[in-house]
């Protein structure tokens, strides 16, 4: 399939052919639901816990008499039906993450390239560099393109100019073709990619 290339200030610079085992795929919703479900619990810090009863603090010994008291006999101080004593059952560090076979992980983004692509999301850029590392600059050049949310996606390295000008831009997200994602495709409303990106995409994929 083939895609008009444009430049940061909306003009037209050609057109590339998209390879069809690609962009031109069937989405499927099941698929990328399962990538987007792999991709949010392996982010997951995992750092929440509680305290259980051996460490907290207060004694474990007998605390009060065997007899006259009228209440339960108690040896430790740190059981959980005090106050101040450990959680029972309560969270634990650990690791949220899931698995995902490493096929249907590569099938997910293409699905997701393929999912822009048909909604006619997907736009092919000449280049992304700036002069300099203004936010104002650039954002005028993203406005002509109307683009208010998006993804792009550059080659190996990212300008730096513009990278740093894109940090102070809401809902913009720059990124080397590296760190391309499912996630992060699907997030923002628009897919943009320069032509060193959609020719590393190729030569990932075969």
């Amino acid at each position: 399939m083939k895609a008009d290339v444009t430049t940061l200030d909306a003009k037209k610079s050609g057109s590339v052919d998209l390879d069809d085992s690609i962009f031109g795929l069937e989405p499927r919703r099941d698929i990328l639901h399962r990538m987007v479900r792999y991709q949010l619990a392996k982010k997951q810090a995992g750092t929440h816990k509680t305290k259980g009863r051996s460490e907290v603090s207060g004694t474990r010994s007998k605390f009060g008499r065997q007899k006259g008291s009228g209440r339960a006999r108690h040896g430790n101080r740190t059981s959980n039906i005090f106050r101040g004593g450990g959680k029972a059952f309560g969270p634990v560090t650990r690791s949220h993450a899931i698995d995902l076979p490493k096929k249907l992980r590569t099938l997910a983004l293409k699905h997701a390239l393929s999912a822009k692509a048909k909604a006619n999301e997907l736009i092919i850029i000449e280049n992304v560099q700036a002069a300099e590392p203004k936010a104002n600059s650039v954002k005028k050049q993203l406005d002509g393109l109307g683009l208010d949310s998006a993804l792009i996606i550059d080659g190996q390295e990212v300008d730096k100019n513009f990278d740093l000008a894109a940090r102070n831009i809401p809902h913009i997200d720059v990124l080397p073709i590296q760190g391309i994602n499912v996630y992060d495709i699907l997030r923002r409303n628009k897919l943009v990619l320069t032509k060193s990106a959609v020719e590393g995409l190729e030569a990932r994929f075969k």
